[in-house]
């Protein structure tokens, strides 16, 4: 089966992660979160390695790392995202993973921009940083951290703040990437907008 690559880019907690494994098991397509390979640098960063180092010596195990979704780590992994070397080690990686057999999904912040500009779909999932920081605080209640609504909001505008104005690989849409909004919508209508968009495509 010749590849087919479905690139989901978009801010934090706008809900691409959930949509991209909806997409990718709707579809029977693998998928790749691209920012775990990140948090999984600043993860290591944390512990006091270097994150050049950390990135060209990444193995899938790191990926496994329980601790990869906690507020200390994605922060990490916001800074450790802005330094090239970091990014072009993690590049072959990714677009290998992308062209496999059978095709991929990958979801990440430069992944229709970057990594797989011909890409046979692109999406681009975003919402309000009022709405994101609403659902990233009710994710860490629910994983027992303690915080309030302004700190998260402030930590997911500093986020973006540094993702769309790094100078390597900024967060931002494709030109031909479909557009898709989810302050407003459930995560059903999400995930089914998301699917008609990759079938219109796949059946076009």
């Amino acid at each position: 089966m010749s590849p087919f690559t479905v690139a989901i880019d978009g801010p934090a907690a706008a809900g691409k992660g959930t949509i991209s494994k909806a997409v990718a098991a709707h579809f029977d397509l693998a998928h790749l979160d691209t920012g775990l390979l990140y948090r999984a640098v600043g993860a290591r960063m944390l512990q006091g390695q270097d994150p050049i180092s950390a990135a060209h010596t990444l193995v899938a195990g790191d990926l496994e790392n329980p601790d990869l979704r906690t507020a200390d780590v994605a922060q990490a992994a916001s800074k450790v995202a802005v330094i090239p070397e970091v990014r072009a080690a993690l590049l072959d990686f990714q677009r290998a993973f992308a062209r496999r057999s059978g095709g991929a999904v990958m979801d990440g912040r430069d992944i229709g921009t970057v990594i797989c500009p011909r890409a046979e779909v692109k999406l681009f999932v975003t919402a309000s940083a009022e709405v994101r920081a609403q659902r990233r605080l009710t994710e860490l209640a629910e994983r027992g951290f303690d915080t309030d609504f302004d700190t998260v909001l402030a930590d997911v505008q500093a986020r973006d703040d540094r993702d769309m104005n790094r100078a390597d690989a900024p967060l931002r849409p494709a030109d031909d990437a479909v557009m898709i909004d989810t302050s407003k919508l459930d995560v059903d209508a999400a995930i089914a907008a998301a699917i008609a968009a990759v079938e219109a495509r796949r059946t076009g």
